[in-house]
């Protein structure tokens, strides 16, 4: 069912998202004026630049070499272990200057020659870390779950890629989609967006683009861990749980916030979508748990979708943190998200 042309990189063409070193983010021309004072300050501190000492640690994961590795009985199934009923995929769909890795997943369940409505999914990491490979249970569990062809991409990441050009990736993917599904063996009419974390920043921008770019909305939006406003110091939900947030705290939004948006104003609506016009904008389904920092936008942003008589669904698990739809058989609550997303899609997708 899909095209063999897109199962390898195409002569000439480069992966994108492929992560690499690059002399790019703190680069000094050795005829800079301002060498002599640059020289000084590396002699004290390195790297020179701050965005570079901070990205590392980032991108070196939560288990560094110097520190004691998992303890099995705390890690949890595989997305292949708990989902082993869908096929994956690796193609290379065309974006701006080459082509991006994108992870197909086609439960086993559907007709072979059957062409599935699409679930373009993107992955969370702040927009500076991940991959389609992190989400691999998500994605295999709304491919089975839905019925769903489900095409989980790959997109560059900031600081060396900000704002917009991992939306423009993502959105690069989008438009594909909707005139070639088919050579994935999908539905180029029944394309529906979906994301977590910042992923779900991709998906809530999207419809936002596509009214105002003779793009064809997408079916529906899903949005985990719903992540709408880069102004999120206005909620109290922010005030009162990011100070001393776990895994998502007030140093890593602020981090983050700089490497995607290091010069476009927080409020532009294709970052922030909570600020644009939503009078047009598909059904969507947001969940964020009510210890999630982000939690009080995610619901203001479904109360705007509702204002402007949008179908919009809100999830918001009692207690639960941050990604706690991530991990298989941890939380029953990340079950619930699930089965309330397929209600959903039966609705808005199939």
């Amino acid at each position: 069912m899909i095209d063999p042309t897109l199962l390898s990189v195409p002569d000439g063409a480069r992966d994108v998202t492929v992560v690499e070193a690059i002399d790019g983010l703190s680069y000094i021309d050795p005829n800079d004026p301002a060498m002599p004072s640059y020289r000084v300050i590396a002699n004290n501190r390195q790297p020179v630049a701050l965005r570079d000492m901070m990205i590392e640690p980032v991108r070196t994961g939560y288990i560094g070499a110097n520190h004691p590795k998992p303890d099995p009985a705390l890690v949890p199934p595989t997305g292949a272990e708990a989902v082993p009923d869908v096929d994956v995929t690796v193609v290379y769909l065309p974006v701006r200057d080459g082509v991006a890795r994108a992870q197909v997943y086609r439960p086993r369940s559907a007709d072979a020659a059957a062409e599935l409505p699409v679930i373009l999914y993107f992955h969370g990491g702040g927009f500076t870390v991940g991959s389609s490979d992190d989400t691999d249970y998500l994605t295999r569990r709304l491919a089975r779950d839905n019925g769903a062809l489900v095409v989980s991409a790959d997109y560059r990441l900031a600081p060396e890629y900000p704002f917009p050009t991992p939306l423009d990736d993502v959105l690069d993917v989008y438009r594909w989609l909707t005139t070639d599904a088919a050579r994935l063996g999908g539905r180029a009419d029944r394309v529906a967006v979906a994301g977590d974390s910042a992923g779900s920043n991709f998906a809530a921008a999207l419809p936002l683009y596509a009214a105002h770019h003779d793009l064809p909305a997408p079916a529906a939006v899903v949005m985990l861990g719903a992540f709408v406003d880069f102004v999120q110091e206005r909620w109290d939900s922010f005030q009162r749980l990011a100070p001393r947030g776990i895994v998502y705290d007030s140093p890593f939004f602020g981090f983050i916030r700089s490497a995607y948006l290091p010069t476009t104003s927080w409020t532009e609506p294709l970052a922030s979508p909570i600020y644009g016009d939503l009078s047009t904008y598909p059904p969507a389904f947001l969940a964020a748990g009510t210890h999630d920092p982000i939690v009080d936008s995610a619901k203001a942003f479904v109360d705007l979708l509702e204002g402007h008589g949008v179908a919009a669904v809100g999830y918001w698990p009692e207690g639960m943190p941050h990604g706690f739809y991530f991990f298989p058989g941890v939380h029953p609550e990340g079950d619930t998200a699930f089965e309330r997303v397929r209600a959903f899609l039966a609705d808005h997708l199939t």
